[in-house]
């Protein structure tokens, strides 16, 4: 009898040693890759594609996008971010969506050359806050806000020839209250 019993403690050993293998091997796969990268004696390429797939997120502040007090405009993040080195650390700079002009500046940093409290746009519509930084081949590029609060349909094709990147009402009152004259433009790809 000794030796039946000696081999069901053993299949029973053998059977929880199973269990909480399965057990750890469950636990490792749902940790973060972080943690368990970590924690294994692994070679560093061993920590798999999640790190390098990550992708910031749309609302942060580009990379590489200079230093200071700044209006920073995304051209493929249809974006910007108004930067006050002044905050206090940790605030987040201010970012919203803006709807491109047809004519866009190269990526560069820019100053505010001049601004407009009401006028009427390139494309005949009566805007506010108008807040000029570059002009490509005879077309000045600025940030504004149409008086009546239109936006162009998102997709919409700009209408050629013209510089406005529109904003919605309240960014544009934001954006004038922040780039005075001489405040720097950085336009990021």
């Amino acid at each position: 009898m000794a030796s039946s019993s000696s081999g069901i403690v053993a299949g029973l050993t053998a059977g929880a040693l199973a269990v909480v293998g399965f057990l750890a091997y469950q636990a490792s796969a749902s940790a973060p890759s972080s943690a368990v990268a970590a924690s294994s004696s692994a070679s560093p390429s061993a920590t798999g594609p999640t790190e390098k797939a990550r992708k910031p997120s749309p609302l942060a502040l580009p990379a590489n996008s200079g230093s200071g007090t700044r209006v920073v405009y995304s051209l493929a993040g249809k974006r910007i971010w108004l930067v006050d080195s002044e905050a206090k650390a940790g605030t987040k700079p201010r970012t919203f969506p803006v709807a491109p002009s047809a004519v866009n500046p190269t990526p560069d940093t820019y100053r505010v050359l001049t601004r407009s409290l009401k006028i009427t746009g390139s494309d005949g519509k009566p805007v506010e806050h108008v807040v000029r930084f570059a002009n490509v081949d005879g077309t000045t590029i600025g940030f504004s806000a149409a008086v009546d609060g239109t936006m162009p349909k998102p997709g919409a094709t700009p209408q050629e020839g013209t510089g406005a990147v529109r904003l919605s009402r309240a960014d544009g009152t934001a954006v004038w209250e922040f780039a005075t004259v001489a405040v720097k433009v950085v336009v990021v790809p």
